[in-house]
């Protein structure tokens, strides 16, 4: 294990660096939305297979109907995401649109509002509109960014970008409810401190793979082209970012400060617009990096500010693993939960950023089934 010979903080940024390489090595493979989709995930699936089967026989429990078929439906949303996000990346460029999508943290408060009646957090109140001025500035919204705006169309890229927030929120909803749910879990008390995080995550990939292979013969989008060096960097999309990226960062997650939780959210965007720069040739105007400038800092203050006036929640039984697949369309790591990925424990906002998706995806549960829903988190 690399972690192991490493620093955590280390461990942490080569995890940060993996997944900050997915949209260029996306753009590289130049292969159709559909077939970069399926192969990211189908050539992860066989390794996730054995870390998941590794963590049976380590103890981890054993997934319940339930909580497979919420990963799988998450999958779903996932094959979406990751379709729409080539589009993205297509029109507005790997780097910028890769920002784009980390609106996916004003989405989910949004969702806790309109569904479960909670106001936003001062935090998140304050950063919103920092964030959609840089939002506008990326874009080129209305001669924002300038006559020399980066991308084919970077009014449409943004469009693209917050569809694909929207379904990377149900994504991560979905996929927190499927590790949150009874029978996940082992250990002494009900939450237990084990989760089946390789088992979660297979699952999700697997409905991923076969809601990336509907899709493309529903949009007619399977066009390979050259088999060479495509699948190459398709495989190595699938190992770097679906699998390699996720490890390392939930290995070391437990051996650092909360504060790293910020840092990497920043990292992954960020290192993929230098990415896109240095490897792509990607040269965004003066004006869309300053909007990528204020994406981030609004994305910063969003997720560190206080937490809103709810429900107290119950502390997290130490050492409990938030789901690793919370992360990014291309891997950005998800604003903590009342754990961070890997265990660690996370600010009042993250926490509260997990506790909102959390108490949404109850509500939904309850109001299918004609209960109501619990507002404990």
């Amino acid at each position: 294990m690399p972690s192991r010979t490493m620093s955590p903080a280390a461990a942490a940024a080569a995890g940060a660096a993996c997944i900050s390489s997915s949209a260029v090595l996306m753009r590289l493979a130049d292969t159709s939305a559909s077939i970069t989709a399926l192969g990211r995930c189908a050539f992860a699936l066989p390794v996730l297979g054995a870390l998941a089967l590794g963590e049976r026989r380590r103890g981890g429990p054993r997934l319940p109907s339930r909580s497979r078929w919420l990963a799988r439906l998450a999958g779903v949303f996932l094959a979406g995401d990751l379709i729409l996000w080539s589009h993205a990346i297509t029109a507005i460029g790997a780097g910028l649109g890769t920002v784009v999508t980390n609106l996916q943290v004003l989405i989910i408060s949004l969702l806790a509002w309109l569904i479960l009646g909670e106001r936003p957090r001062r935090s998140l109140v304050l950063a919103s509109p920092v964030m959609l001025a840089g939002l506008a500035l990326v874009g080129g919204l209305g001669g924002l960014g300038g006559p020399r705006a980066y991308g084919t169309d970077p009014s449409l890229g943004v469009v693209y970008g917050i569809g694909v927030a929207i379904l990377y929120a149900s994504y991560i909803l979905l996929l927190r409810q499927a590790t949150s749910a009874r029978g996940t879990r082992s250990g002494p008390e009900a939450g237990g401190t084990r989760t089946a995080v390789a088992g979660v995550l297979f699952e999700a990939t697997a409905g991923a793979t076969a809601g990336s292979a509907v899709l493309g013969f529903a949009l007619h989008d399977f066009h390979l082209g050259h088999a060479w060096p495509t699948l190459g960097w398709l495989v190595l999309l699938a190992l770097t970012s679906q699998v390699l990226g996720w490890l390392l960062i939930t290995v070391s997650m437990p051996r650092l400060p909360a504060g790293m939780i910020g840092a990497l959210l920043l990292v992954q965007p960020a290192g993929s617009v230098a990415l896109s720069y240095v490897i792509l040739g990607e040269r965004p105007s003066a004006l869309q990096l300053i909007g990528v400038a204020l994406v981030l800092a609004g994305l910063l203050v969003a997720v560190s500010g206080g937490t809103a006036k709810s429900p107290a929640a119950p502390p997290a039984p130490a050492g409990a693993v938030a789901p690793a697949g919370a992360v990014a369309p291309g891997g950005a790591v998800a604003p903590g939960g009342a754990v961070a990925p890997g265990g660690v424990a996370a600010t009042d906002g993250q926490a509260d950023y997990w506790r909102r998706s959390t108490r949404i995806m109850r509500h939904a549960s309850g109001a299918s089934t004609g209960k109501s829903a619990s507002k404990s988190p």
